[in-house]
């Protein structure tokens, strides 16, 4: 394996925990905790990403060397690697968590590729760190497996995020209470690579404030603003409040483009949120099947639904809260940070009505389009109709025929089809009308809707039906989902069983509808 050329910036320029290694511990003044991987039994490469690979200047031959493995297992490093653990804290359902931290990923660095772009290597399953808590830092293959494939999975569809380098499997088994009910189970482990240009999180920022280390909090933001934001200019509160307005910015694009695809985070705490607008840490999440504003995939999220799927443009916002008030003691009045809150509601209502115009294959949104848009999410629900089929299936009505066949995949239930089928032959009337005054032409409606639209996403079933491949020996599975999903806006013949609706079987099926936070 070639080597790589390390800055490691973050570390070089912040303080550090005095102590090093493990052992759960409260860290103080100090934005790290130096500690090494935990050496595995048998590290081995189960799969990998050619596209994030080739971020570091790494081919075929590199990754799948038996060095790799040793390397992205967390039993060797390589030089320039210095490995540490971030300290931060969060808001958890919307209640203060105190000191949270990196409790199972380890940073190796931060590589330079030969473009001159910085992506810190991560590994997620390595071990305990200071910030374990009662855990023992691993992760288990099927948790691991839905963060690989979704991490790249949403590259391709276009939406910010961390990437993953690689999967690699332990040797070893993991103990783990999937559904906590106190019936734990030993399960195979794995380690994840993910990599960003950084992983620095809303916490970051909410730990110093909350324990009053304001020189350490001022240290922070501009070391992140030069490092992560080095197109913003000036200096001192002027500079602070651009790039607070920055990360509002930044956070309502990536929350536009979630409700684009029907992607559900599902644990939506400030620890779990970037400051470079990237979506990070793939726990339960889930994709919408039958439209339901409503849906959380998160079990300990059922009873209060607070990261639903439409409320996640709010939640990013009183999340952007907390941050704000984390950093008001920089700012000598609130005004600042008021306005940066402000671009947040400015920013993510003109993605939204951006959304709706390539959605609906028109040339842009106007007022009444957005109340059409609403009316036609209104039916979605009534009718329990498949959200990604419906919005890839619309690009094909015949707009002068005004019939539903092209539509009738979405639809879960007959019943509702037959109850909700006047009211959208009524719709549908209102957007030929619309349609016809757009200066588009009907093919380059189509296209538009096409690139907006997805074929494929990564839906819960499909990558349950992976994970049960996987843990049964054949591990196939994993590059051919991926592979299907680097292509999400095109229509692949061969391919279509992994653009059908959700089987009845996997309605209430764990993996398949909700997901525990248990990894």
């Amino acid at each position: 394996m070639k080597p790589l050329l390390f800055d490691n910036r973050f570390i070089a320029g912040l303080p550090a925990d005095p102590v090093s290694g493990g052992g759960v511990r409260e860290v103080r003044d100090a934005l790290y905790s130096r500690v090494a991987p935990i050496p595995v039994a048998d590290p081995r490469l189960l799969a990998w990403s050619r596209e994030t690979a080739a971020l570091l200047d790494l081919d075929e031959a590199d990754v799948t060397s038996p060095e790799f493995a040793r390397i992205f297992g967390g039993n060797a490093l390589l030089e320039g690697m210095q490995p540490y653990a971030a300290n931060y804290g969060g808001h958890q359902f919307g209640h203060w968590a105190g000191q949270l931290g990196d409790g199972r990923a380890i940073s190796l660095g931060e590589a330079v590729n030969a473009a001159g772009q910085r992506w810190e290597l991560q590994l997620k399953g390595a071990g305990p760190t200071p910030y374990s808590r009662h855990a023992d830092g691993r992760a288990v293959l099927r948790s691991s497996i839905r963060e690989f494939l979704c991490s790249e999975a949403m590259h391709h569809l276009g939406v910010p995020t961390t990437r993953a380098l690689s999967l690699v499997t332990t040797g070893e088994t993991v103990v783990r209470d999937m559904f906590y009910d106190g019936h734990p189970r030993a399960e195979p482990g794995a380690i994840v690579c993910r990599v960003a240009p950084s992983f620095l999180r809303f916490g970051n920022f909410e730990l110093p404030a909350s324990r009053g280390e304001l020189p350490l909090l001022r240290q922070l933001v501009d070391f992140a603003i030069r490092r992560d934001f080095p197109e913003l200019q000036g200096e001192g509160e002027a500079l602070h409040a651009q790039w607070f307005a920055s990360v509002c910015e930044r956070t309502a694009v990536m929350i536009a483009h979630w409700m684009r695809v029907g992607f559900v985070h599902g644990v939506m705490n400030t620890d779990n949120m970037s400051i470079l607008g990237l979506t990070i840490d793939y726990g339960p999440y889930g994709w919408i099947d039958d439209y339901d504003p409503d849906w959380t995939p998160n079990t300990t999220d059922a009873q209060g639904r607070r990261y639903r799927f439409g409320w996640q443009a709010k939640i990013a916002y009183w999340n952007l809260t907390r941050l704000a008030a984390a950093l008001s003691p920089l700012f000598a009045t609130p005004e600042p940070l008021q306005e940066g809150l402000q671009r947040y509601r400015e920013v993510h209502a003109a993605a939204e009505r951006d959304n709706i115009a390539r959605k609906l294959g028109l040339a842009e949104c106007g007022d009444d389009d957005i109340a059409l848009m609403e009316k036609l999410h209104a039916l979605l629900h009534a009718g329990e109709m498949d959200m990604t089929i419906f919005f890839r299936n619309l690009a094909d009505v015949d707009l002068s025929m005004l019939g539903i066949a092209s539509l009738a995949d979405a639809f879960y239930d007959a019943g509702k089809r037959d109850a909700i089928e006047p009211a959208l032959a009524d719709w549908l009337q209102r957007y030929a009308r619309r349609a016809a005054d757009d200066p588009l032409d009907i093919e380059a409606r189509k296209a538009r809707m096409r690139a907006a639209n997805p074929r494929y996403v990564l839906r819960n079933y499909l990558v349950q039906q992976v994970i049960d491949r996987a843990e049964a020996g054949d591990e196939s599975g994993i590059a051919e989902l991926l592979e299907v999903m680097r292509r999400p806006y095109d229509d692949q013949p061969g391919n279509e069983r992994f653009a059908q609706r959700r089987p009845d079987w996997a309605r209430d099926r764990a993996g398949c509808s909700m997901l525990s936070c248990s990894s």
